[in-house]
């Protein structure tokens, strides 16, 4: 399917080219990109100012660069600017930032050739990756840099999973190298599509999470007979939180004709913590969640190029301002880090709530045998090291610092570091979810003769049993983690 493109894109339309489908513009957008690119050939033509077009960058703001200079000044701006380290961002990572990239230059206001947006969609269509390192950016240049490599024929790609070189990139595509132009190199590396492309597939992954959350701990909960009165609609809406109404919600769906929550009602007056306010810290998450929505679209709608081109061919109009500077999302992908790890350690205390023998009221460790096996007793302690390990990539990463470019550039907001630890905290967030479905399902099968599931969690137990049996200690229990993961990572948990 192709996404058309035609005034803004949402981060939902961002993560579905990310996992495969196309874009392309309409014709407005197109007329939008040619106006801009006429703007800076007047600008070019007339001799005004204007950073980065006839300017150093940076630090070098003030030094003039004549005209036969300008598309070299672009070139060198793309091979100074291409210094990342470390792995590749993933295939679905890289195509995201293209497809951010391409919606900020069909705002109108960038000033590139149309040729390099045919290029981009090119990349996006014939499923050309630019080789981009994850590391080394303090805002946005360098991930945006290596991907203008392949536009100008250097770096490396891979097409349809096969590595080549840039140039051997493009002359797959039937492409040649591009010679870019005034301010083209500067509107490649700059913006902030980087950051806005992660967060989008960011923000795809992390919905399906929460999903799973509260279906996961509607498992949980049946299987050590929670107390639902906690979970009433009237007692819940007594929190103003559309996030704890609508997972409260969830939960008494999933887990309604439970035999097994009928079976133990009043057996306590109130549950610990990690039971009792799964709407509070889940819901909590869907508001974060929300909001964190709403910031991406706007950026996506914003124009993010500095300088940014306006008015006329004939009335040309050049501003030099700080829209390439992103703090609003750096702090968005800075929360929602926060709120799913907060998810995340809540999942992993469940799930030593459902192996501790001294809470449980279930054989020891959900072992078949306990003592001569050790059932899901380490599995627990892996669950609480990438908790720990997401409470540590939870500090924020919008409150870093730092200074750049002679003092020039003396604030840095950090979006991209913190979309990158976003994704990182939803890695770990996966594993520990999944690993706490996996001792649900155990406690239910251990519980199976004392009372029914109700319907909604019947599907969620076979849906586990699909992919693993029950565990008798008879394997490596990493592989269930792996086989459980990629269930929560790629499809969508059963609806009640």
């Amino acid at each position: 399917m192709t996404i058309v493109l035609d005034s803004v894109l949402g981060w939902r339309d961002i993560a579905r080219i990310a996992e495969g489908e196309s874009l392309a513009l309409s014709h407005a957008a197109w007329q939008r990109v040619h106006n801009a690119c006429l703007i800076v050939e007047r600008i070019v033509s007339t001799g005004v100012r204007a950073y980065g077009v006839n300017t150093g960058v940076g630090a070098l703001s003030d030094t003039v660069v004549d005209r036969q200079s300008q598309s070299r000044l672009s070139r060198n701006i793309v091979l100074s600017h291409a210094c990342g380290v470390g792995d590749r961002l993933a295939p679905r990572e890289v195509r995201a930032i293209i497809a951010a990239q391409i919606a900020n230059f069909s705002h109108g206001h960038s000033g590139v050739r149309p040729e390099i947006l045919r290029y981009l969609l090119a990349f996006i269509e014939r499923d050309c990756i630019p080789d981009v390192p994850a590391k080394g950016s303090a805002g946005y240049l360098t991930h945006n840099a290596h991907t203008a490599l392949v536009l100008i024929g250097e770096g490396g790609a891979r097409l349809s999973g096969k590595p080549m070189s840039g140039r051997e990139a493009l002359a797959a595509l039937d492409f040649a190298p591009l010679v870019l132009g005034a301010k083209e190199g500067l509107s490649l590396v700059n913006g902030t599509a980087c950051a806005t492309g992660l967060s989008s597939v960011a923000l795809s992954r992390a919905e399906r999470l929460l999903d799973w959350a509260d279906a996961i701990a509607a498992l949980t909960l049946e299987a050590v007979g929670c107390q639902m009165a906690a979970f009433d609609a009237d007692v819940l809406a007594l929190r103003h939180s559309k996030g704890v109404q609508d997972v409260g919600e969830r939960l008494r769906r999933y887990l309604a004709g439970s035999a097994l929550i009928e079976g133990a009602h009043g057996k306590r007056t109130q549950d610990a913590l990690s039971l009792r306010s799964v709407p509070h810290a889940h819901g909590a998450a869907r508001d974060v969640f929300d909001t964190s929505c709403a910031i991406v679209d706007r950026e996506l709608a914003s124009v993010t190029d500095n300088p940014a081109v306006a008015g006329t061919p004939d009335a040309p109009v050049v501003s030099s301002q700080a829209h390439a500077v992103a703090p609003a999302l750096g702090q968005a992908a800075d929360s929602l880090g926060i709120a799913l790890a907060q998810v995340a350690a809540m999942s992993e205390r469940r799930t030593d709530r459902l192996v501790n023998p001294l809470v449980s009221g279930l054989p020891s460790f959900l072992a078949s045998d306990a003592g001569s096996n050790s059932g899901f007793m380490i599995a627990q302690y892996t669950a609480a090291a990438l908790s720990n390990e997401n409470r540590r990539l939870a500090a924020p990463a919008s409150l870093d610092g730092g200074l750049t470019s002679g003092l020039q550039e003396d604030f840095l907001a950090h979006p991209t570091a913190a979309a990158n630890k976003l994704l990182s905290i939803i890695d770990n967030a996966e594993y520990i979810l999944a690993i706490e479905l996996m001792a649900a399902a155990q406690a239910h099968d251990l519980v199976s003769s004392t009372g029914r599931r109700s319907i909604g969690t019947n599907m969620i137990h076979a849906a586990v049993r699909k992919v693993v049996s029950h565990y008798a200690d008879d394997r490596a229990l990493s592989l269930d983690m792996e086989q459980v993961r990629a269930l929560i990572r790629h499809m969508p948990p059963p609806v009640a």
